[in-house]
């Protein structure tokens, strides 16, 4: 019976979230009209993302992803902004800040993202991600070709992903990106096939697509040990030394592992809503009574904010960590400049503190002569004292790494 009910709801989230054609028709005008600017100018470029590869799912907005080609880095910097100025067509234009700079040019609900790439004979060559790209596109769209019902598992995939806060391989989510679970799904061949093998993962998923390898031992030997930290390692099948999945947290898999067990448990379309998931979320963290801080930034909104104010985030928790259990936590970024966190608490009745080496001997006595209750270990004085520190002093006593960090405020606020 809950076999039944998983596959009708699959069957109306897959009608719910396909674009209808007037929409798609739309859309491809825009892109037709924009790449004729494209190939007046001569520019050597190719589409990407979803819409090169019929994954696109309705959205407000539509990222359509277009990848300029070069010969080398000093071909970008002479030729590539030039290009922008001459394609932009009054179009709001914006310069974002990465490995290597792109730009989005805004049109209503399109946004065109200009990717510059280099033009490379063989991936190995790469010296960003983005130069895969070309590589990436050609791999997928073979196998869709293959299987063309492969592309509503794709979408259901993504969309469930985004929905749990899990889809991107940005610094700030450390989730799925489009490509990682383009692959997923095309090793696992349907939606609910990759869920399951989620959710019934106990050790780290390790997959070959094109089997590169002889066995797992020989994935670990052979790709950097760097990229082997995620809790899936994923081969690129046109890069073998390649983890796709290297950007992925063990935090960010849980939670999406969390995800698949409750929606395979009890099915619902609310699992491939975003607004009604986060909803669900807040309602289930603020029953434990958390504490609310929201965090600001001056910086790039996008990714860098993002990242910065990830960074302090997670500085924080490691800080709170002292003097409280966390019970619960959670980050909520909005793509803009602020971020909202909860903690749920227990305060620690006593604490630790770390004094000096017992050879230090003047140290030693001074250390003594502040504490009351001190004790030795392994040759180093600790002191116990009674906990009295809140969550605004630990805030307080951050102010220098949160301007190093890029913060430009903190509030608590109850919850």
């Amino acid at each position: 019976m809950k076999n039944k009910k998983l596959k009708e709801i699959l069957m109306q989230v897959k009608k719910d979230i396909s674009i209808n054609e007037k929409k798609q028709k739309e859309i491809k005008e825009k892109i037709d009209n924009f790449t004729k600017l494209l190939k007046k100018q001569k520019i050597d470029f190719f589409i990407g993302g979803s819409v090169a590869k019929n994954t696109t799912i309705k959205k407000d907005k539509y990222d359509v992803d277009i990848f300029f080609r070069f010969k080398d880095e000093k071909d970008i910097e002479k030729k590539f902004e030039k290009i922008i100025k001459k394609i932009k067509n009054g179009l709001k234009t914006e310069k974002i800040h990465g490995s290597r700079d792109y730009y989005n040019i805004y049109d209503k609900d399109i946004i065109f993202e200009i990717v510059p790439t280099l033009k490379l004979s063989k991936p190995e060559k790469a010296r960003n991600s983005t130069d895969l790209s070309y590589f990436h596109v050609a791999y997928v769209k073979n196998r869709i070709k293959k299987n063309k019902k492969i592309t509503d598992e794709i979408k259901l995939a993504k969309t469930f992903a985004f929905a749990s806060y899990c889809y991107g391989a940005e610094s700030y989510i450390s989730g799925f990106s489009g490509y990682a679970i383009e692959l997923l799904i095309i090793y696992y061949k349907t939606f609910e096939n990759f869920l399951k093998a989620i959710a019934k993962s106990k050790d780290k998923i390790i997959i070959d697509i094109k089997k590169y390898y002889k066995n797992k031992q020989d994935i670990l030997n052979n790709i950097n040990e760097s990229k082997l930290l995620s809790p899936i390692i994923l081969v690129d099948p046109t890069f073998k030394q390649r983890n796709v999945t290297s950007a992925l947290s063990n935090e960010t898999f849980e939670k999406f592992k969390y995800y698949c067990k409750k929606f395979l448990k009890s099915p619902s379309a609310d699992f491939f809503s975003r607004e009604k998931m986060q909803i669900k979320r807040l309602n289930e963290i603020k029953k434990k009574k958390p504490i609310k801080i929201i965090l600001t930034t001056g910086k790039q909104e996008g990714a860098i904010a993002g990242a910065k104010l990830l960074k302090f985030y997670n500085f924080l928790a490691e800080k709170i960590l002292k003097y409280y259990e966390i019970k619960d936590k959670e980050f909520i970024y909005d793509n803009k400049k602020s971020a909202i966190c909860y903690f749920v608490l227990k305060k620690k009745n006593k604490i630790l503190i770390k004094g000096p080496p017992t050879n230090k001997i003047i140290n030693a006595i001074a250390f003594k002569d502040k504490h009351k209750r001190t004790f030795v270990k392994n040759n180093v004085i600790y002191a116990e004292e009674k906990n009295k520190t809140s969550i605004k002093d630990i805030i307080k006593s951050s102010d220098k790494i949160m301007k190093e960090m890029g913060i430009k405020s903190v509030r608590v606020l109850s919850s």
